[in-house]
């Protein structure tokens, strides 16, 4: 009856093995096919993937705020929490862009005002360098331009490229129509996911030891549970760096009295939300909100921008982040790096967290192993303020 049963399960495991075979080389033989089926998918599923990531984001204060909240109605606590959060996010968001918008309205009036006599400095500098070279000036001279052909070419450009130009205008107005449909659908998908993350969590855990044993299913939830408390923990520490980086650009500018300070650090503070390179963003836009002005200060804040950002990417952000996701310093500039390069941004967001679980996972099996061999038994080093312990 054992060897039956034995072998009733190797038959099945080959059967599975066969299956998943044919599968694999069907889907090679056809990857074009398959691809392009992928991507329509992915297309289908977007908004919903769109609301998770949303909501996944709105539950790391929401969960703060709810336990801060004293009322014995669980239903009504969640959804006052819920509205708090949102109300709280906007109120942020409409803060920025009332403290942003008039400094910005104030910097184009300048910039209208000295992007002029800039011009006009650049066209006076030209001209003396080109009375000093005489040969640049030869070669311009000798330098013929059919003017009537590029008119011609103007003109059939324009009338071939109106039809294109309108096409264009009619597609990104359709792009911009569908984006706002996938946000709102999403953002509508985050609520009720948030109103009801109990009720989902039970059914995807009921679904999950429904189809695999109860070894996977637990590992499943183990590896599952420390991702979410490793991403959670990531957003939050990604936030309190952004804030420190942006206040420290604002104050160093203030001292310094460089113009445009409180835009500066409000940018550099969003933008460094992309780990460690976001803030060039801001280097690139300070650079020229200050060339306009005086090329000293852009000067100055370029060298102020490069002394900063080494303090930052070295010191605070690998030791706030790192800190938050459990992650060695030295292993988030490597994830970092190797995020940015294989994926971009996405890749520089998405990596840290990824290795803190993996470096998690391997820290666990490595020290579960250690207990198993012979001799003195490992001691255990102490968990950071994060809860995370190191290897």
């Amino acid at each position: 009856m054992i060897n039956m049963e034995l072998d009733q399960k190797t038959i099945k495991k080959l059967r599975g093995l066969i299956i998943f075979t044919v599968a694999v080389i069907v889907a090679g033989i056809n990857y074009r096919s398959v691809a392009a089926a992928a991507g329509r998918l992915l297309h289908l599923l977007f908004p919903f993937i769109l609301g998770s990531a949303i909501a996944f984001i709105l539950n790391v204060p929401m969960n703060l705020i709810e336990k801060q909240i004293t009322i014995k109605s669980e239903g009504l606590r969640r959804v006052v929490s819920l509205v708090i959060t949102i109300a709280g996010v906007l109120g942020v968001l409409l803060l920025v862009l009332f403290v942003v918008l008039p400094q910005l309205f104030d910097t184009f009036r300048i910039l209208h005002g000295s992007i002029p006599g800039f011009l006009e400095e650049a066209k006076v500098w030209i001209e003396q360098t080109f009375a000093n070279q005489p040969e640049l000036l030869a070669l311009l001279d000798s330098i013929q331009i059919d003017w009537q052909a590029v008119v011609s070419e103007i003109a059939g450009f324009l009338k071939n490229g109106a039809g294109s130009v309108l096409s264009g205008t009619i597609s990104a107005a359709v792009s911009i129509v569908n984006g706002v449909t996938s946000f709102g659908i999403g953002f509508i998908f985050a609520v009720y996911i948030l109103l009801q993350k109990e009720t989902l969590g039970r059914q995807a855990k009921k679904f999950t030891r429904a189809f695999l044993s109860g070894k996977t299913a637990e590992k499943l939830f183990h590896i599952a549970g420390l991702a979410s408390k490793i991403f959670s923990s990531f957003l939050a520490g990604q936030c309190v760096e952004a804030v420190i980086l942006g206040t420290m650009f604002f104050a160093a500018l203030f001292l310094l009295r460089l113009p445009y300070a409180l835009l500066i650090g409000v940018l550099i503070a969003f933008t460094a939300l992309i780990p460690i390179f976001g803030a060039f963003i801001g280097l690139a836009v300070g650079v020229f909100l200050m060339l306009m002005e005086n090329p000293l200060n852009a000067l100055i804040f370029t060298v102020v921008f490069f002394i900063l950002q080494q303090i930052e990417g070295n010191l605070i952000y690998p030791h706030v982040v790192g800190g938050s996701v459990g992650l060695p310093s030295i292993w988030v500039l490597v994830a970092v790096t190797v995020g940015g390069s294989a994926f971009g941004i996405v890749g520089m967001l998405v990596f840290i967290p990824l290795c803190s679980v993996l470096y998690a996972l391997l820290r666990d099996e490595v020290n579960r192993r250690l207990l198993q061999k012979p001799g003195p038994v490992p001691k255990q080093k102490r968990k950071n303020d994060s809860g995370f312990a190191p290897l």
